[in-house]
């Protein structure tokens, strides 16, 4: 039975995000709010964790996992950021942007792509998710919370209390949530590809 703890979406209370960030060091599967999209989340190094979200979402192998940082300074640990790449993501961050980038041996083999060593990550400008990330000190992997046959993330948390309290271990409500997932934006191959669009802008990233 999973916990839900309501948070105020601004000015979330220190000691609940004290207590998710418990959930999450002691290998706990959390749903929380980004600047687009709920996204469900484990630390980055819990492999029965990250199992348990590729079987709540049925993934496979090859999706790429995203690495929600905190800042770009944390971004550059686990992801190769050349100065073209760095002034975009300078712009554009924090955001509802996710870029693909070529990862760092600091990134777990388990959440890399099998044929490619890209990861995505993304700086989310929402205060819970940042306080989150304050606390725990490293970046959260996560997943877009879209349950399987579904084409929209789930967006009311009572939705997710019902459909989810025996999958995952606790489900943030920070009230309503978008309807559209992050723009991806790979930048591992020279120029930017909008790989898919979302709810950031995709017009900076787009050649000519």
């Amino acid at each position: 039975m999973s916990q839900f703890f309501q948070l105020h979406p601004e000015n979330p209370q220190p000691r609940l995000i004290r207590q998710a960030v418990e959930i999450i060091r002691a290998g706990g599967v959390i749903v929380y709010p980004t600047d687009s999209s709920y996204a469900v989340g484990c630390r980055i190094g819990e492999k029965s964790a990250v199992e348990r979200i590729r079987r709540l979402r049925r993934l496979d192998d090859k999706h790429n996992f995203t690495l929600v940082c905190c800042d770009l300074s944390q971004l550059g640990i686990f992801a190769k950021v050349g100065t073209g790449a760095f002034r975009l993501l300078k712009a554009h961050t924090p955001g509802p942007y996710t870029f693909i980038l070529d990862a760092t041996r600091e990134v777990p083999r388990m959440l890399l792509h099998p044929k490619r060593r890209t990861i995505g990550l993304r700086v989310p400008g929402h205060a819970i998710a940042q306080a989150l990330l304050a606390e725990l000190g490293e970046p959260l992997m996560s997943a877009t919370l879209i349950l399987p046959g579904e084409t929209l993330p789930m967006s009311d948390p009572y939705d997710m209390r019902q459909a989810l309290e025996h999958q995952v271990d606790l489900i943030i409500d920070g009230g309503h949530g978008g309807l559209e997932a992050s723009t991806v934006i790979n930048l591992a191959e020279g120029d930017p590809q909008v790989v898919r669009v979302g709810c950031g802008d995709p017009t900076p990233f787009l050649a000519g």
